[in-house]
């Protein structure tokens, strides 16, 4: 149950980054699902490769560069999925960001106890 709570809470993660982004748009809720079942995918096989290639730059940049990383990964996600639509790479960038705050918040709502 806690993994379809949290699939629906990206989902409208994905939607409110929609919401608030120029430049990132989504096709509905099904559009949001389905580019939130891509996004993690890529987070858990593609994120962590990119992240040890990218180490060296990561700490010389005091971890500033993993924002680089997740704004690449999110334009990518807009590639791959159908109904996810990102425009640039600083809609990603501020995307990213935000995604990334929402998640935290969603994991820490679904969180088993």
């Amino acid at each position: 149950m806690g993994f379809i709570l949290r699939w629906f809470g990206y989902a409208l993660a994905v939607m409110l980054v929609a919401y608030i982004i120029p430049g990132i748009e989504v096709d509905g809720f099904m559009g949001a699902l389905i580019a939130a079942v891509v996004l993690g995918l890529v987070n858990t096989f593609i994120k962590p490769i990119v992240t040890f290639i990218a180490l060296p730059l990561n700490f010389l940049t005091l971890g500033l560069f993993a924002l680089v990383i997740n704004a690449l990964l999110l334009w990518g996600v807009g590639a791959l999925a159908p109904g996810l639509e990102v425009e640039g790479f600083w809609s990603a960038f501020f995307g990213a960001i935000i995604l990334s705050i929402v998640i935290a918040i969603v994991d820490g709502i679904t969180k088993k106890k």
